[in-house]
């Protein structure tokens, strides 16, 4: 891990500007379980500020203003990256940081949507520029591929069909978050993660290794996967620390939540809930 530092380069502040990148905010839920959020508005504001623009009505957006510790990532097309811990402050509904979200082309010219929130963070700290190790994260998936088929937990499936091959897609990015002892989200890429079954994912250490590490066996982390096509899916369970699975280490989440973080409509998947009828109008 990088030194850790209490304000941004001016210059890597321009490459938080564009709409291709990656942008994710990690969030403590209501009874302390960490959950972890695409929002690729989020930018810098100042050396110190960060901001980010709203659209839909997912989880993240409630839960910053009951508990406003945050973690973030942010990943652009050369796969440099920028990680840290900032403090939600507070939200404004118009205003200069409002109107430039809304001239950006995403949303300019979206006939559906556009930002009607913009949030504000303090910046923590963060570990400046990175570089994601890519030599790491290819050798990395080879090893969970082939000890994967070990580590099967022979458990009714959770995921669906699609969301585990998701998973297994070698093309897809997964972001892994842990609340830290500090009380801050804390998030790690993990693109070799891969499903043994519909109830387990498992990751080789190769890749941020003193990182994972320090994970405690029994903690409550989540793993975002995203696809290419802007599919994405949120677990949540219980990760049981570094076992040897054919001979090699595998890291494992046994999955306890499921929940689909793509718009219109944000929500769990997994455990059902379920639907009641409209009785009043």
């Amino acid at each position: 891990m990088k030194e850790r530092i209490k304000a941004f380069d001016p210059i890597d502040m321009k490459e938080f500007e564009s709409e291709a990148k990656v942008g994710l905010i990690a969030t403590v839920n209501p009874v302390g379980n960490p959950h972890l959020t695409l929002i690729t508005s989020l930018q810098a504001k100042t050396p110190t500020q960060m901001i980010w623009g709203q659209f839909t009505e997912g989880n993240s957006k409630k839960h910053v203003k009951a508990n406003p510790k945050v973690g973030f990532l942010i990943m652009n097309m050369k796969m440099d990256l920028w990680r840290g811990k900032a403090t939600w402050t507070h939200e404004e509904k118009e205003g200069e940081d409002y109107e430039m979200f809304n001239k950006k082309p995403m949303f300019r010219y979206n006939a559906y949507f556009g930002i009607h929130t913009v949030h504000y963070m303090d910046l923590i700290e963060t570990y400046a520029k990175d570089k994601l190790p890519l030599a790491k994260i290819i050798a990395g998936s080879i090893l969970t591929m082939t000890a994967k088929g070990g580590a099967r937990s022979g458990q009714s499936p959770i995921l669906r069909h699609w969301a585990e091959k998701l998973f297994n897609r070698l093309d897809a990015t997964k972001f892994l978050t842990y609340i830290g002892d500090d009380g801050y989200p804390v998030i790690i890429p993990v693109l070799q993660c891969q499903a043994a079954d519909a109830c387990r994912l498992v990751f080789s250490p190769l890749a941020y290794k003193d990182e994972l590490k320090t994970i405690p066996a029994g903690t409550k982390i989540a793993i975002l996967g995203m696809s290419l096509d802007m599919e994405d899916v949120l677990v949540r369970g219980i990760f049981t620390g570094f076992n040897r699975y054919r001979g090699l280490s595998l890291g494992s989440l046994d999955i306890e939540w499921v929940y689909n973080s793509m718009p219109p409509t944000p929500g769990q998947i997994y455990p059902e809930i379920e639907l009641k009828p409209i009785t009043e109008f």
